[in-house]
């Protein structure tokens, strides 16, 4: 990474209990003029939200758009966060941006939090952009990413996540999600009927063209899939493929997806229920819903559970959701500063719901094996993981 940016994070940190939620307003107002100048498409949920907007972005590439698409977390590496060009930015790309930033916030730029800075970067880096995709953090109402004027809003799935912030009702967390939609909208049939109602409800108080997702038929549908065999996706990550090809005909139309169909490649995103070797599989996910969601795609089969948590985490619900599908727990421990790691609390769950649980030692190649959890786990193991293959 880049010395500068590097220097400026090393300040910051990446996990917060609590958000100043008028600073980031603040500060575009005071700079908007100087920063992206276009309407982004926001990207809204509990889960799904970067490989929807990733397929988005490259089904928009495909026809000759140059696409921004910024995400988060990352696994490896902060410039993970900032795609453009069919690949995530170069170190000196950063740079440049960050020289810029510190020209228009000059002392400013201090006040940010890492991800207020991360969204204003982006907001750089992508100026010259045709589409501008911005996954929101969590929530919506506050987020850093809700500041700018918006093209679209796509919501995907919403469930429980960031209670301690969004509230621990469903009707709280969506409330806060929903309220930042803008005139044109989609929204995932998958919810739960209270949220749908509420989304058609704040359509209708702000006027808004909002549509819920729909299946496609003929042509289209019989080329999305052929994508979806050819590259094997996963049950949710069809779901998100399907989310972003309705999202790119409210775009462009349904004539040019066709031609985007045909020349879409392979998702370049990592972690998401991705497969590394035979009996491999690696997942980002770290909340029930994604629990659910891989309960789905493996059942009928017993697998290895390479895992670990934050201790802020529905450990309980998680595992319990997980239990049709695991053979044996194998704790996976590593160094985590800025937040407790629950290896102790995941041995009692584990006894409770009566499933086998140790520390991981190594990988059994005959048995199948998931690694998930947070993205911290995932590039913990998978830096191990490639070292020791």
């Amino acid at each position: 990474m880049s010395s500068k940016v590097n220097d400026f994070l090393t300040l910051k940190s990446i996990y917060y209990d609590k958000i100043d939620r008028f600073l980031m307003f603040k500060m575009y107002e005071k700079y908007k003029e100087q920063l992206l100048a276009k309407p982004i498409i926001q990207i809204i949920g509990t889960n799904g939200k970067g490989s929807t907007g990733r397929f988005l972005a490259q089904l928009l590439e495909s026809i000759g758009y140059t696409v921004g698409h910024y995400t988060s977390p990352h696994i490896f590496e902060f410039k993970e966060r900032f795609y453009k060009n069919k690949d995530i930015l170069s170190n000196e790309e950063l740079e440049q941006g960050h020289e810029e930033l510190e020209k228009i916030f000059r002392k400013d730029l201090n006040k940010l939090s890492y991800f207020e800075y991360a969204t204003f970067l982006a907001a750089v880096l992508f100026k010259d952009c045709d589409y501008v995709i911005f996954e929101a953090g969590l929530g919506g109402e506050y987020d850093a990413t809700s500041v700018f004027e918006k093209k679209m809003s796509i919501f995907t799935k919403i469930s429980f996540d960031h209670m301690q912030i969004l509230g621990n009702s469903l009707e709280q967390i969506a409330r806060t999600k929903l309220k930042v939609m803008s005139k044109k909208a989609l929204i995932s049939s998958e919810q739960d009927t209270i949220i749908l109602e509420m989304a058609k409800k704040i359509a209708f108080l702000k006027k808004t063209d909002l549509k819920i997702s729909w299946k496609l038929k003929n042509e289209e549908l019989k080329q999305a899939e052929i994508y979806i065999q050819k590259y094997k996706l996963s049950n949710y990550l069809k779901h998100n493929f399907y989310l972003a090809l309705n999202a790119f005909e409210m775009l462009i139309s349904k004539e040019k997806l066709k031609l985007a169909l045909l020349k879409l490649e392979r998702l370049n995103l990592r972690g998401r229920c991705e497969q590394l070797t035979p009996n491999l599989y690696i997942d980002v996910g770290h909340n029930v819903m994604a629990a659910s969601a891989l309960c789905e795609q493996f059942m009928g089969e017993k697998l290895i559970l390479v895992y670990n948590s934050y201790q802020d985490k529905d450990i309980f619900e998680i595992l319990k959701t997980l239990k049709p599908i695991i053979d044996t727990i194998k704790i996976y421990k590593y160094i985590s500063l800025e937040r407790k790691l629950a290896n102790d609390e995941i041995y009692k769950i584990a006894d409770i719901l009566g499933i086998k649980c140790e520390e991981f030692t190594s990988l059994e190649k005959q048995k199948k094996a998931l690694v998930f959890g947070s993205f911290a786990l995932v590039e913990n193991f998978l830096k191990e993981w490639s070292d020791k293959k």
